[in-house]
């Protein structure tokens, strides 16, 4: 399918209407993800959580506020999809486990995944947030998060793996400096470059 802006917004129609994984999902689905053919920059996460199931904007909470910053972006900027589509790997809230969010439901991915991505033709950059991002979008050989992050230059400048930036994190921040200090401003001068 050729990218073109009726084309997305036939699919987002559809994707928004979804209900194949309903019967695993504890609050019902509710698809959360935001695109237009003109995004340049592609921020993939993992799955909606609570309060993003509520508000229906993806990183409205404080894993949203510390991706902004790590993007150094204001929410108008973050929010605005002819700059920045936010997709991530499940679009409905899994609900929670033992240690936290469920995982993305494994039926989202195959169903939509690759049909939606062919109609961002300008994505220049890609920010690949989590394991579950980061066993999608870099295949091969299974690494932690930390290794991936690790090899961001691997994948430059299409692509910068980054650590889950939820608040549950800080003991990986605290035990990875070099992220904050090396790759933080990189992610920022190339989404400023972008924008």
């Amino acid at each position: 399918m050729k990218p073109t802006a009726r084309g997305l917004e036939s699919l987002l129609i559809e994707i928004r209407a979804c209900r194949i994984c309903e019967e695993h999902l504890p609050h019902g689905p509710r698809p959360v993800v935001r695109a237009d053919h003109r995004s340049r920059i592609l921020v993939v996460g993992q799955a909606p959580g609570r309060r993003v199931h509520d508000s229906g904007l993806p990183f409205d909470d404080p894993s949203g506020d510390r991706l902004r910053a790590w993007m150094g972006v204001d929410r108008d900027t973050f929010y605005d999809t002819r700059r920045i589509a936010v997709i991530p790997m499940g679009f409905c809230y899994p609900g929670t486990g033992r240690s936290g969010d469920l995982p993305p439901r494994p039926e989202c991915a195959p169903a939509w995944r690759e049909p939606l991505l062919a109609q961002l033709p300008r994505v220049e950059l890609t920010l690949v947030i989590g394991q579950y991002a980061l066993a999608y979008h870099l295949p091969g050989p299974r690494r932690s998060v930390a290794r991936a992050v690790g090899a961001w230059k691997e994948h430059w400048p299409d692509v910068i793996p980054l650590p889950h930036p939820s608040p549950r994190n800080i003991r990986w921040f605290a035990r990875n400096p070099w992220f904050e200090a090396d790759v933080v401003p990189v992610v920022r001068r190339r989404v400023a470059e972008l924008l």
